[in-house]
């Protein structure tokens, strides 16, 4: 499998395999947390979500 961020096999490195569900094939692999922290911030996967929120 490639890493979905830089393309690489990711069995050549420490790869994270994510998924919708537990048992269900994975959705995305990366080869490392750096691939993946780096995916987030250039996909601004981040921008405008907030796990809790509160005006004050």
């Amino acid at each position: 499998m490639e890493c979905t961020y830089c393309g690489l096999p990711v069995e050549d490195h420490d790869p994270l395999y994510l998924s919708t569900a537990p048992e269900s094939e994975p959705t995305a692999q990366f080869c490392n947390y750096g691939c993946l922290a780096t995916y987030i911030d250039e996909e601004e996967l981040t921008t405008g979500t907030a796990c809790s929120w509160s005006p004050e």
